[in-house]
């Protein structure tokens, strides 16, 4: 089912989707930069589809996102200092932190690494629904592994059809770079992929 998004129907195209995701469906959503596939992070089944969906390698793992940092404590064991600083500079926004997951985490979040991957998305869709689930929701990229990301609701469609339960069309999302990828912990600021936040201003926050 895909559905447009105007500013009359937000609030009830919100209540909908956090009920298709608690109930175990997947939502399509843009986000700051690309589309995203949502899943409700403690339902196995529905996680297991996205992995199936997207044909996504088993060792690689699915990143979240969160409406507020209160949320970090159900999905991370701690944050060190410098992962802090870095949430208080750059989130709301599309910076990916990489935490140590707390042990009850799926697998198939962590891909066996014992890490988890979050962020607060900047301003978009992804934010709204994020704050409106109060639990944290997948955020992988809308796209078969191995093809682009989409920017379109319509692209999303033409590349899952009627396996995505819910794609939600809020016009095309901004492309560009995906978000940066960082571990922080007390020994330094590790990062993995440079996007949208350059190198340079993650150690002069």
């Amino acid at each position: 089912m895909l559905i447009k998004v105007d500013k009359i129907n937000i609030e009830r195209i919100l209540r909908d989707a956090v009920e298709m995701l608690k109930n175990g469906g997947i939502v399509a959503y843009p986000t700051e930069t690309f589309y995203g596939l949502g899943a409700k992070f403690d339902i196995e089944n529905s996680l297991k589809r996205l992995y199936d969906m997207k044909k996504r390698p088993q060792d690689k793992a699915m990143p979240l996102i969160i409406g507020d940092t209160r949320l970090l404590s159900i999905i991370a064991a701690h944050a060190d200092k410098k992962a802090i600083t870095l949430m208080e500079c750059f989130w709301p926004g599309p910076l990916t932190l990489i935490l140590p997951a707390r042990e009850s985490i799926s697998a198939f979040l962590t891909a066996g690494t014992h890490k988890v991957a979050v962020r607060v998305p900047g301003e978009s869709f992804a934010l709204h629904l994020a704050r409106a689930a109060g639990f944290p929701i997948t955020a992988t990229s809308a796209n078969p592994s191995g093809l682009s990301p989409a920017r379109k609701a319509d692209t999303v469609f033409r590349y899952f059809g009627d396996q995505v339960d819910l794609i939600i069309d809020a016009g095309p999302s901004p492309g560009g770079l995906p978000s940066t990828i960082v571990e922080a912990t007390n020994d330094g600021i590790k990062v993995l992929r440079e996007g949208v936040i350059r190198k340079e201003s993650l150690f002069t926050p």
